[in-house]
C-alpha cells in the first residue's frame, strides 16, 4: 500500500462489507501482497454484526473505514465510499473475493492504451475453479432472460439467442467489448462518475451493476471483460447473513431496472 499518505493514490478500492468475517480479511490481505502498491483501501461497513470490522482494523490500521448506521443496501453505501474515493481510478470490490497479482496492473494497462473504457473487470472464477458467468453479460431484455430462467441457456450456452443473457457463446479466454460486467469487480476512471454520476440509490441490492454499465455505454464508453487476469469470488457469502429474501430482492430489482429502460424493452409489458 501506498505508505506516503501525501501522494494521490491511483486507484481507490472501495469494499462494502456486510458480516464478511474472515473473507473480508484474506480480501485485503490478498491487496496487499500484490506488487502493486498505489492505492487505497476504502471499507465501507453496511451495519455488520460480526467481528469483521475489528479484526480488519486490528491487522490493517491503514486502511479507511466507514461504518454505517444501518444498512444501506449496495448503491448508496458504495456511493458513501465513491464520495471518499481520492484516486484516479475506482475499483469497486467485494469482500468475498481474492485479487490475483497482477490484476491492477493488467486492467489499468488496458485503459491507458484503450481510453475508451468506461469500466473493466477480470475473468471471475468460483473457488473450483470454473468461470463465474455474470463476468460478461448482455443487457437483460426480457426474451434472454426469460430463456435463462427456463433453463435454455444452460442446455444450449453456444446458441447465441438463448446464451445471450450471459454470453456464454464468447470465448471467456479473449477480450471482449460487453454490456455488462459483474458489480463483484468493477475498474472504472473517476471521471465516469463525473459524466454520469454514481450507482442509482433506488436499487437496493442488484441491479445497480447493470444500470451503471447502461449508462455508461449510453455516453459511448466501453465496458470491457478481460480475462488475461482473474479473481475468486466465493460468490453470496455476505448475502448468507443478510435479513432479506434475495430471490425477491433480485425479481424486484430486475423490474426496477425494465421500468426505467421500458422505451427501450417494449417487450417488458407482456412478461410484467
Amino acid at each position: 500500500m501506498n505508505e506516503d499518505v501525501s501522494e494521490v493514490p491511483k486507484i481507490s478500492i472501495v469494499i462494502l462489507n456486510y458480516n464478511a468475517g474472515k473473507l473480508l480479511l484474506d480480501c485485503i490481505e490478498s491487496i496487499t501482497n500484490t506488487d502493486y502498491e498505489n492505492y487505497e483501501i476504502i471499507v465501507v461497513d453496511n451495519y455488520s454484526y460480526d467481528e469483521s470490522c475489528q479484526m480488519v482494523l486490528n491487522e490493517f490500521s491503514q486502511i479507511t473505514l466507514i461504518k454505517n448506521k444501518e444498512n444501506l443496501g449496495f448503491a448508496k453505501a458504495v456511493n458513501i465510499g465513491i464520495d471518499k474515493a481520492a484516486g484516479e481510478f475506482i475499483c469497486i470490490l467485494n469482500p468475498d473475493t481474492l485479487i490475483s497479482d497482477n490484476t491492477f496492473k493488467t486492467l489499468l494497462e488496458y485503459i491507458s492504451q484503450n481510453p475508451k473504457t468506461g469500466c473493466i473487470g477480470p475473468k471471475i472464477l468460483n473457488p473450483n475453479g470454473t468461470l463465474q458467468l455474470a463476468c460478461k453479460r448482455s443487457f437483460p431484455d426480457p426474451f434472454s432472460a426469460f430463456f435463462k430462467l427456463i433453463g435454455l441457456s444452460r442446455l444450449f450456452p453456444k446458441s447465441i439467442r438463448f446464451g445471450e443473457y450471459n454470453l456464454t457463446f464468447l470465448d471467456e479466454n479473449k477480450i471482449h467489448d460487453v454490456d455488462a460486467i459483474s458489480g463483484s469487480f468493477m475498474l472504472f476512471p473517476k471521471l465516469i462518475v463525473d459524466k454520469i454520476g454514481a450507482f442509482d440509490e433506488s436499487f437496493f441490492m442488484y441491479g445497480e451493476d447493470l444500470d451503471f454499465c447502461h449508462r455508461i455505454k449510453q455516453i459511448g464508453y466501453n465496458i470491457i471483460y478481460n480475462p488475461i487476469t482473474s479473481i475468486i469470488h466465493y460468490k453470496g457469502e455476505s448475502a448468507k447473513t443478510a435479513p432479506y429474501d434475495m430471490i425477491q430482492l433480485f425479481y424486484i430489482a430486475f423490474h426496477k431496472y425494465y421500468k426505467k429502460y421500458s422505451d427501450q424493452y417494449p417487450s417488458w409489458k407482456f412478461f410484467h
